[in-house]
């Protein structure tokens, strides 16, 4: 009997051939990438959070009947967040040039992150119990509410009946979910993974939650100047919604299908703080566990790193910390940027989100700026691009997210 092939080492990259985004700043990749280059925020007003002490969000902008088709009936079932992941997807695997109709589903792969799921529909359907009785709540509800359903109404929608998961680990649940998808495929479990985040939960009590514990800008006068990652006046971020999902291929299987890669996902680095329930570890350190984690998979050295897609809240503490980590483990100063600035902050969406994007800043060998940041008011000494977009040519960059509980995590891209 012949032995079974043994799995691919840890330091063998996955291609990263397909990217679905869905943002405020536009339906679709390409969309979202032309007003991230610009560098300014879509923060505005927010009619659904006029009552409450900060009044201002990042929405997703309205969809086409086109864009927002589901198809099948089956839109009603679905909480936001899931429907979020299920466009993506559909656009990320399009990009990808793969057919679902034509793939063998057993060895297809999801898993999508997600921070609060549906707890804007439990939010909801817990006003209606509490107005008109248990009559009025949805049958859908829990369908609506349960995290791992963005994941499984991918795969019905795609067909795909190989392993899938669900990963929470709050603000770094998109980034999460590719790392586990990158482990699926070095294990063996699968030729293809779908993997992304996706978050919709911008509501009055979860957006009055994080401005009760001074997370969020209390900017209310000017949204658009709200969210600014590493400024020395920054107060907080602003919370958001979106999605995203990478198509993630061995590379010998993008090369026999002719498809060319965005980027190589050639390492991560999972840690944990056990240090506070939302405020990081002093200093970084178990991040900078993580970023070394990655580089030492990806077989490289601080110093082939060329460019940073910072978690980047806008929070002080959490900025702060960041720099601190960055400045110590990177000091060749490589380009920094922060889309939290143009995007807001969309929670288990966001891990994902900076990781299409950094794999679009390698495609295109250019680095967006930081929106709200100038020279004259960056607290720290990090090379961030601010203004305008720069030319430079990325051969390996990090996309780095941390989440409430004390989660790090660090995924290192590199050129195909």
């Amino acid at each position: 009997m012949t032995a079974p092939p043994s799995p691919p080492t840890l330091r063998t990259p996955v291609s990263v051939t397909g990217l679905g985004l869905i943002t405020p700043a536009g339906v679709g990749r390409e969309s979202t990438w032309v007003r991230i280059l610009r560098g300014r925020s879509v923060a505005a007003a927010d009619p659904e959070l006029k009552e409450c002490a900060v009044d201002f969000s990042c929405r997703v902008p309205a969809m086409t009947p086109e864009q927002a088709r589901i198809g099948g009936g089956k839109a009603w079932r679905m909480g936001h967040f899931t429907r979020l992941a299920v466009l993506a997807a559909r656009e990320a695997v399009s990009d990808a040039g793969l057919d679902p109709t034509g793939w063998d589903g057993s060895r297809v792969a999801v898993v999508i992150g997600s921070g609060l799921a549906g707890a804007a529909h439990l939010e909801d359907q817990t006003l209606r119990h509490h107005h008109g009785g248990p009559e009025l709540v949805s049958p859908a509800l829990v369908p609506m509410l349960i995290p791992n359903m963005a994941a499984g109404e991918v795969l019905l929608d795609l067909g795909a009946r190989g392993p899938s998961l669900a990963t929470e680990t709050a603000c770094a649940s998109g980034a999460s979910a590719l790392a586990t998808a990158r482990q699926l495929l070095l294990a063996g479990l699968c030729d293809i993974a779908i993997a992304g985040g996706a978050e919709a939960a911008v509501t009055p009590v979860i957006t009055s939650g994080f401005q009760r514990m001074g997370a969020l800008s209390s900017r209310t006068g000017d949204p658009g100047a709200a969210s600014r990652p590493f400024a020395a006046d920054r107060d907080g971020f602003v919370i958001s919604e979106g999605a995203a999902v990478l198509v993630l291929e061995r590379p010998e299987d993008a090369r026999a299908r002719g498809r060319r890669a965005y980027a190589q996902l050639a390492g991560a680095g999972l840690t944990s703080d056990a240090y506070h329930p939302t405020a990081p570890s002093p200093g970084g350190v178990h991040a900078e566990t993580a970023l070394r984690a990655a580089l030492a998979e990806a077989d490289l050295s601080p110093a082939d790193v060329d460019h940073v897609n910072a978690h980047g809240t806008s929070t002080p503490l959490n900025d702060l910390t960041e720099a601190e980590m960055i400045g110590r483990v990177l000091p060749h100063r490589p380009s920094v940027t922060a889309a939290k600035g143009v995007l807001g902050h969309s929670l288990g969406a966001a891990g994902a989100i900076e990781a299409a994007l950094t794999a679009l800043t390698i495609r295109h060998s250019t680095v967006p700026p930081i929106a709200n940041l100038t020279p004259g008011n960056l607290a720290f000494d990090l090379d961030c691009v601010t203004g305008q977009p720069r030319a430079q040519r990325v051969r390996a960059a990090v996309s780095q997210s941390f989440g409430f509980g004390g989660h790090n995590v660090v995924l290192l891209f590199t050129e195909e």
